[in-house]
């Protein structure tokens, strides 16, 4: 349990990255620059959201430099186009403290979710537009307060795009912004979204995934591992199934996220209903 401090160049890398690939896509023409966004940008940003993910865990300058932690997601989260950083860790410590808790993982679908989005067509639909649910969930069921770093994530992220569009202009601000909605949508990476915690298998709540996309998703797919131990950074969760091994080799697992979205739309017996949902009992406290 101690940071990664390799998270620090690897993201930077990553946004660089996608600084250069704005660059090179504002004079393509747009059915390039959609194409691009797809097969490369939107491996880049989701990438960059599962980095988002680690810094929220503090893994990147450790708990007693927390506020660093906060800072640097700010970076982070500039080639996505959207403020997510600061928002995304103030829920997602809710949905370790209170897995499937009713009311406060916004993880879990909402009742609207599960009845609509019931058949093959509609769960199709549904997994295109999952970030679009993402980000609007929140605010139905479990709203909170805006703090000042949310403030303050929101307008420099507003002053990034701005620059982005007056630079490079509104083909790679499309790019941007492209990439973020596709690679979070219909995209192989996304498959984590459903395989984390969706029940597969009847009295199975949360699977970890070991096949080759861990490489470019600091090792989320370890999410029984990480669920266990949230303070350890992604860079070491196999060690962590290594040690352990009698306790993780024999849970389900999945090695392909492609087939866990396959059979997420074509299997009429998984919904967004097969989520494990907790009413909650003594003192909730939010963080």
């Amino acid at each position: 349990m101690k940071p990664d401090p390799n998270l620090i160049w690897i993201i930077t890398m990553m946004v660089l990255t996608q600084l250069v690939a704005f660059y090179l896509v504002k004079d393509l023409d747009w059915k390039w620059v959609i194409f691009w966004a797809y097969a490369f940008g939107s491996c880049i940003n989701h990438s960059v959201t599962l980095a988002i993910h680690e810094v929220s865990h503090n893994s990147a300058f450790g708990h007693y430099r927390a506020m660093w932690n906060r800072w640097f997601g700010m970076f982070a989260n500039l080639p996505i186009g959207v403020p997510y950083s600061i928002s995304f860790k103030r829920y997602h410590m809710d949905h370790h403290r209170y897995l499937g808790g009713d009311g406060i993982d916004v993880d879990i679908p909402t009742d609207f979710e599960g009845w609509f989005f019931c058949t093959t067509f509609r769960k199709f639909i549904w997994v295109v537009l999952q970030p679009l649910f993402y980000a609007f969930r929140p605010l139905f069921i479990n709203p909170k307060p805006i703090t000042y770093l949310e403030i303050i994530n929101t307008v420099i992220q507003v002053i990034f795009d701005v620059t982005v569009y007056y630079v490079f202009g509104i083909k790679s601000l499309v790019y941007m912004l492209a990439a973020s909605l596709l690679g979070l949508g219909l995209h192989p990476i996304s498959g984590h979204f459903i395989a984390e915690h969706y029940m597969f298998l009847k009295g199975h709540e949360t699977y970890s995934y070991y096949g080759p996309l861990n490489l470019l998703t600091f090792n989320v797919g370890y999410h029984n591992e990480h669920h266990d131990f949230p303070n350890i950074p992604g860079k070491s969760l196999p060690l962590v199934r290594k040690i352990a091994a009698e306790y993780y080799d024999n849970l389900p697992h999945y090695n392909s996220w492609i087939r866990v979205l396959y059979d997420f739309v074509t299997d009429d017996t998984i919904s967004p209903y097969s989520r494990m949902k907790r009413h909650q009992k003594g003192k909730v406290v939010l963080e």
